[in-house]
This record gives structure tokens, sequence and C-alpha cells, in this order.
């Protein structure tokens, strides 16, 4: 398909985002693609590794393309939206616990979908042009894609932070959360990404890492750690506002844009799943249980109007900053019993995990 281009190339399983006009925006033809590629090449002696990078100089992936799940869910047609997150997590699944190793060249913009291919593998390269971030909740969606489980593993709490202000975070960032593990100079990705084709070597991106520029997240950890320490979205905004700085000023005015219902969502995620118990089937699981509502009970097709039909940016959210409840969060991640997450492998063995 034009979108995408999926080939073996040498000793490796090669995926390639052709799609950037739109920002390599995944579609759910390209899920599917991706996912039927990951099937084929786990039991292939053929295919030592994969590689995934994206054409385009702007983004890796912008995120996903939602633009029909919205068309379909103002129609009050539910089911398409809840059929392409299935999928779309089963195969972040899959690509998660893939026993190969798997690299990604993550250029320009890395947001929401394209986290949850470009940031579940095992050899995650950013470099001077990265841009990563979980911008969901200005939306009216949760961090999702295995999101929340990435941002519960983030040092201190870096993760309730990127989660509920959407911020984008530089190579260095990226690597201090836990979102990437080389920085590699991009003028030598074209070279590095030959090397592996021929080799199947992945130690050559170890010997290829160079350190990042400096970022911000470090410096503005100490804060971030002391406001963002409360058990629910009210204690955030509370210790916000008790404490002005510039930095207070400005956490408050990302979160002001974003849906409240989503935000007190994120955090719970994250503090269910912070912790050695958790990994991607349940971060995707409880996930689906906010997405598979998001539609009916939340914000998200108020977001997709504000943010890409009538593009005013300015979303009519259903409650305010205040009023989101314990029971409205209970509500959102309750269990979906019968119309629960399931998974179409069984649970991977621990020495391939």
């Amino acid at each position: 398909m034009s979108d995408i281009h999926i080939r073996k190339a040498g000793r490796t399983g090669r995926i390639t985002l052709t799609r950037p006009q739109a920002l390599n925006a995944m579609s759910y033809e390209m899920c599917l693609a991706i996912d039927a590629a990951l099937k084929d090449w786990a039991d292939d002696p053929g295919v030592a590794m994969i590689v995934f990078d994206a054409e385009g100089e702007k983004a890796f992936c912008a995120g996903g393309d939602i633009a029909e799940i919205y068309a379909t869910g103002t129609a009050g047609d539910y089911a398409y939206g809840r059929k392409f997150w299935h999928d779309e997590y089963n195969m972040n699944a899959r690509l998660f616990e893939f026993p190969k190793p798997v690299a990604s060249f993550l250029q320009g913009f890395t947001m929401g979908g394209g986290v949850g291919i470009g940031c579940h593998g095992s050899h995650r390269v950013v470099g001077e042009s990265s841009q990563i971030a979980m911008p969901e909740c200005g939306i009216g969606l949760l961090p999702d894609v295995g999101g929340t489980l990435l941002l519960a593993r983030a040092p201190g709490r870096l993760g309730e932070y990127l989660g509920t202000t959407g911020t984008r975070m530089g190579p260095a960032d990226a690597l201090l959360a836990g979102f990437a593990d080389y920085f590699v100079p991009q003028a030598q990705w074209p070279d590095l990404i030959a090397r592996l084709e021929d080799t199947g070597d992945w130690t050559l991106i170890d010997a290829a890492a160079a350190p990042a520029p400096e970022g911000r997240l470090a410096t503005l950890q100490p804060q971030i750690d002391r406001h963002f320490g409360g058990e629910r979205l009210g204690d955030v905004l509370r210790s916000l506002n008790a404490e002005p700085s510039d930095f207070t000023a400005s956490t408050l005015k990302a979160m002001t844009r974003n849906a409240p219902l989503a935000m007190a969502c994120a955090i719970e995620a994250v503090h269910r799943l912070r912790g050695p118990t958790a990994d991607i089937r349940r971060a995707l699981d409880l996930e689906y249980r906010f997405t598979f509502r998001a539609m009916e009970q939340g914000d998200f097709l108020e977001g997709i109007c504000a943010a890409i039909i009538d593009k005013d940016r300015s979303p009519k959210w259903r409650h305010g900053l205040e009023e989101v409840t314990p029971a409205m969060v209970s509500a959102m991640l309750r269990p979906l019993g019968a119309d629960a997450l399931t998974f179409d492998t069984p649970q991977p063995r621990e020495d391939i995990a």
C-alpha cells in the first residue's frame, strides 16, 4: 500500500511509513499491515531484527488517523472506533512483546499512535529534530497505545506531568523519561540503517550512540515531582495554584486547554500501573476501558471537533477543572465485562518477554 512500505531487506524486516504529507499519521489499514508483518517475522529465521523508519523530515508518526472514528462516532456508531482501538492495541502488544530486537528511528514528531509503534521497541533512536509527546488529553482521550505504561515507568512524577500537559520531549527529555534509548545524529541514520540491513547486528546502534543535546525535564523535575505528587487531579491543581511561578503558570495554561476528565483518568491510570507487576497488557486493558467509553460518555468527539473540524481549539468540555469526582474516574475505568479487550496471542514466555 502507498502509505507504508513493508519488506525484508538483508537480515532485517523493514517497515517505512510513507505518508509524509499527513505527517505519517497511522490509518487502520497501516495498523493491520504492521500487525501482519509482525506475525510473519516473529518466527522467520531470515529476519534477525526489525527496523522502523519514516519518510519526510517533519514526523516519524504524528498520531492516528482519527477522521473516520469521528465521522462514525458523530453518527452514533461507536463500533468502528472500538474495533480500531481493539486491533491497534493488539498490534501494540505484539510489538512490545516481539521476540527479536526492534529498532525505530524517530525524527520530528512522534505523538499518540506514533508512540505505539515507535516507542515500544528495544532500540529507540532519537535525533536532533525529535519531539515526542502524548497529547491525547487535548482531544478528550487519555494517553493510550500503551503510553500509560511508559508514563508509569518514567522517573519521579514525570508521567503525570507529561500525560496531563502533553509536553513535547526533545531527545534528552525522551531519554530521561524512558521513551527512547539512544541519541544518534540524524546525518548518520541512513548509513546506520544500511549496515543494520546488511548485518542484522543491533549492537551497531550502541556503537553509534552519542550524548544528546541538553534537555529541559531534568532541570524541571524537582518542581514536577513536588506539584504532581498528589493522588488526584484536584491535588495537582491545588499545588500548582498555591505557588505562583513561571513553571506553575505555564503548566496550568497547558492543563486548562485539556479535558479535565481525561486528565483525571490519566493520573489514575499512571498510579495503577506504577510498580513491578504492571505490563503492557494490563496497560492496554485499562486504556481500552476509557477509549471504549470515550465517544459516548467522554469528551473525545468534542475534542476532535474542536481540533480538526471547527479548528478553533475551543472545546466545550463536559466538566470544569474542579468538577471531576473520583466516582467519574472510576466509571470511565471500571472493567468492561464481556466487552473487555482481548488479545489474539498467548502471553509470551518469560525468556522472550
